[in-house]
C-alpha cells in the first residue's frame, strides 16, 4: 500500500467509525475525542485530513448523500415499470434489498440530522439539501416514466408528488424511529400507492393559509 493509499484509507476509516457514531448519537453529541478514539487515530492525523469538525461533518454528509443516491440510482434500474421501480425504493425503507430486518428508514442521516445541522451549520444543511433536492429530482423522472409508461395515471405535476411523497416518509420514520414500530412505515406505503394511483389534484393547487383572526380592540 503506497503512502496515498494508506492516506486515503486513514481518512476513509474516519468516516465510516464517524458515520456510525453519528448515526446513534447525532453530530453535536459525538466529541472529537470520541472519534479519535473509536478509530484509534491520533489528533493530528484527523486535522490532517479535516480543518475543523465542520469540515468533517461536511465530507460525512457528501459520502452519505453520494452513496444513497447511487444505491436509488442502482435500485431504480432494474427490470420494471416505472410504477413498479418506484414502489421497490419506497420499500427499501421498510426492508433493505437483502436484509428484511433492516431498511434504509433506520440508517437515514435525514431523518437523524436534518433538524440539527440545519441550526447547526450552514454549510452541512447546504450538503444535507442538495442530497434532498438530487433525490426528489430522481423521484419526480421515475413518476414521468411511469406515467408515460401507462403504469401510473396522469395527476399533478411529478416533482409535487415526489416532495408530497418524501415529506410523508420522513415523517413517519421518525414516529418509527421513536416509536420502535415500522407499522408507520406501512402504513406510509399504503398512502403512497393512494396516492400515486388517484388523481390528487388538490396537491397542485393548495388551498391558502387562514388568515389570523384579528385580535379586538
Amino acid at each position: 500500500m503506497t503512502l496515498t493509499q494508506k492516506a486515503q484509507a486513514t481518512r476513509q476509516h474516519i468516516l465510516d467509525t464517524g458515520n456510525q457514531l453519528v448515526l446513534r448519537k447525532g453530530f453535536a453529541a459525538v466529541g472529537l475525542q470520541e472519534i479519535l478514539k473509536t478509530c484509534g487515530v491520533p489528533k493530528g492525523s484527523f486535522y490532517h485530513y479535516f480543518p475543523s469538525k465542520e469540515a468533517f461533518g461536511c465530507a460525512l454528509l457528501l459520502q452519505y448523500v453520494e452513496g444513497y443516491g447511487r444505491k436509488v440510482d442502482s435500485l431504480l434500474a432494474a427490470d420494471g415499470t416505472g410504477y413498479e421501480r418506484l414502489m421497490r425504493y419506497w420499500d427499501a425503507w421498510i426492508a433493505a434489498p437483502g436484509d428484511a430486518h433492516c431498511g434504509w428508514a433506520e440508517e437515514c442521516l435525514v431523518v437523524k440530522l436534518a433538524a440539527e445541522v440545519a441550526d447547526l451549520s450552514e454549510e452541512m444543511r447546504q450538503v444535507l439539501d442538495g442530497g434532498v433536492q438530487r433525490l426528489l429530482a430522481r423521484i419526480a423522472a421515475v413518476i414521468d416514466e411511469a406515467r408515460s409508461d401507462g403504469s401510473l395515471p396522469a395527476g399533478p405535476p411529478s416533482l409535487v408528488v415526489a416532495r408530497v411523497l418524501y415529506q410523508m416518509w420522513l415523517g413517519a420514520a421518525l414516529l418509527a424511529k421513536l416509536s420502535q414500530d415500522r407499522s408507520f412505515l406501512v402504513q406510509a406505503r399504503a398512502a403512497t400507492v393512494h396516492l400515486l394511483t388517484c388523481n390528487a389534484s388538490t396537491l397542485s393547487s393548495p388551498q391558502p393559509l387562514p388568515s389570523s383572526p384579528k385580535e379586538s380592540p
